[in-house]
């Protein structure tokens, strides 16, 4: 069973496919990958898209009832990806809630830092969301240039409880080989809990769950290809699993290596 905890499947809601028929043909290119089980995440409040979850939940069960007609063995499940804004918690605690949990259970809730800076709201907004009850997992930080440059903010955030999605595309290095690099390190310090395609479409964004599963195995274990899918089916049971102990990164002593080169 192969979980896809994070993608743009549902069409017409944000970047993703732009009607049903291209949805279709991504959960098919899915299903050829092993996949079983897609959590559609469409963006929310990222400055371009607002998403209602009642809107969410009627495109699954449309997709859903389309692959079963034409016998695609996936399974849609609702969720989204949000954009960490200072009404987060607010919103999702309404009678009514504002939000979309990972497979709509209440527990995990997929959140997205921008690419180019770190908020400053960050860690108290991701902490009241804890107090709430809620497991935030922080999408693709690899991609954003601060935790890049920081990494050691990932580390403080998972010590605190916070999980991390790595996006597949950055192991197998369709984002540049710098990100892959800045992925692999974050692998070999287990500050990685789950990994998620983020695909958008069949041909620049695609499915590469598999192939960075693969990729994992064979660079270094198959048990820990194996803890990364038995994470993300932990999404879709909303039951809470064992991490392993994430490792702080030490900084490159930048004169040192001046002289070793």
């Amino acid at each position: 069973m192969i979980v896809d905890i994070h993608n743009h499947i549902l069409p017409e809601m944000d970047d993703g496919p732009d009607n049903m028929d291209q949805a279709v043909n991504m959960a098919k290119a899915a299903a050829d990958h092993g996949i079983s089980t897609i959590i559609a995440t469409p963006h929310h409040r990222n400055g371009q898209f607002i998403c209602s979850p009642s809107e969410i939940i009627n495109k699954v069960n449309k997709l859903n009832a389309l692959l079963r007609e034409r016998r695609i063995n996936v399974q849609i499940l609702p969720g989204m990806e949000i954009h960490l804004y200072p009404e987060i918690c607010t919103d999702l605690i309404k009678e009514i809630p504002d939000s979309l949990t990972l497979a709509d259970n209440h527990q995990y809730i997929l959140v997205e830092l921008p690419y180019s800076y770190y908020p400053g709201f960050t860690d108290t907004l991701l902490y009241e969301l804890q107090l709430e009850g809620f497991i935030p997992v922080l999408a693709h930080p690899e991609r954003n240039s601060v935790i890049r440059r920081r990494p050691n903010l990932l580390y403080q955030l998972i010590k605190r409880g916070i999980l991390v999605q790595i996006t597949a595309g950055s192991i197998t290095g369709t984002f540049g080989r710098k990100i892959q690099k800045f992925a692999e390190k974050l692998l070999k310090h287990h500050l990685v809990h789950f990994i998620a395609s983020d695909a958008h479409n069949n041909s620049s964004r695609p499915f590469e769950l598999l192939y960075a599963y693969n990729y994992i195995a064979e660079t270094y274990s198959a048990a820990y290809s194996d803890y990364l899918k038995e994470n993300a089916a932990c999404i879709v049971n909303g039951s809470e699993f064992n991490i392993n102990t994430p490792k702080k990164l030490r900084r490159k002593n930048k004169l040192l290596s001046f002289f070793v080169k």
